[in-house]
């Protein structure tokens, strides 16, 4: 029994040795191709799985209580002079609270699609809260302690996690063309934390302090001399291998995330293509199509109305009053 788990372990276990395929000069660990297949089969289950209702829609508020509740947080009528004040009603202007935190989103939310990027965030926030733990208790305990290896293979694998949700994510936020509507930016902030997740995890790597994190480090050493950055990126200190893995990158994937996430808030979630956007303005008719439709429809066979000459009052009355003359006569002018 021991040795068919200890087999099963081997085969799936991405961070050590295990079963390798190998086709002509490509060769691939078998669990790094089990979260490849993974990530396929999730992106097609997420576009044809249907999503499930859930609860009836809330009741609409009565017009006295959205007259109670505002609309946003507003800067009372008040002289701003100051850069704080300034960046306050800018702040107010462009991410109010209820856009910020909304309780309702559109019905093309209820998809498969839209949850790997709240699947990406929760796997980063385990990743992190783990990665603290490890830090905190050093190599000895995660490499000894039963209690340490149990932390740093959920680590592990919520790493896993972490990239296979992500690159979901981007799968369907690239066919679905998500930098419409002004969102380039948000597209490309989601874009560059996955190019810096990727360093990130590349150093995790290195800082595993056994024999696998020795060779995948002398064997990219060679590789970062030759592009001119191992004087500053030296991938066999571990020192600065295990700083850039616990403080700089993780404050960069954060800081990036978070404006990504905000960016989400501003723009709002991108709807499939066939759906109307509503940031993006309506499209204006043209000349000749407004014409045309400002054209009275023909009239249907025996549907005329006869029309009636108006009565003499109304003509009367429409016609435009003309000033009376009168004549003033001057009796001294006559008399002379």
């Amino acid at each position: 029994m021991n040795e068919t788990t200890n087999a099963a372990a081997s085969a799936v276990h991405t961070a050590a040795g295990g079963i390798y395929l190998g086709w002509a000069p490509f060769t691939i660990q078998l669990g790094n191709l089990i979260v490849i297949v993974s990530m396929i089969a999730l992106f097609v289950l997420a576009i044809f799985v249907p999503f499930p209702r859930g609860k009836a829609p809330m009741p609409r508020r009565s017009a006295e209580t959205t007259a109670r509740t505002p609309v946003h947080a507003e800067i009372p009528d008040e002289e701003v002079y100051t850069w704080t004040g300034r960046t306050r009603a800018w702040l107010l202007r462009v991410l109010p609270p209820r856009k910020l935190l909304p309780q309702t989103q559109p019905s093309y939310v209820a998809s498969w699609i839209y949850v790997f990027g709240m699947g990406s965030l929760a796997a980063l926030g385990y990743v992190i809260l783990s990665g603290v733990v490890l830090a905190l208790n050093g190599p000895a305990w995660y490499h000894l302690s039963p209690l340490g290896l149990f932390i740093n293979s959920t680590h592990l694998w919520g790493v896993e996690l972490f990239f296979m949700f992500m690159v979901v994510h981007l799968w369907g936020k690239f066919w679905m063309a998500s930098w419409r509507g002004g969102r380039a930016l948000t597209w490309i902030t989601g874009v560059i934390a996955f190019a810096v997740s990727l360093v990130t995890a590349f150093t995790g790597y290195l800082v595993q302090t056994n024999f696998d994190s020795q060779w995948i480090a002398f064997q990219a050493k060679d590789a970062l001399n030759a592009v001119g950055v191992g004087a500053w990126f030296h991938v066999a200190d571990l020192g600065q291998m295990l700083m850039w893995h616990i403080v700089l990158l993780p404050l960069a994937v954060g800081v990036i995330v978070v404006l990504h996430v905000l960016l989400v808030r501003v723009h709002g979630v991108v709807p499939p293509l066939d759906a109307g956007d509503p940031a993006e303005p309506a499209e204006q008719a043209e000349p000749a199509e407004a014409a045309e439709a400002a054209e009275p429809a023909e009239p249907v066979p025996g549907s005329e109305v006869p029309e009636f000459p108006a009565p003499a009052t109304a003509q009367h009355a429409a016609q435009p009053s003309r000033p009376e003359i009168v004549e003033v006569h001057d009796e001294h002018a006559h008399q002379a």
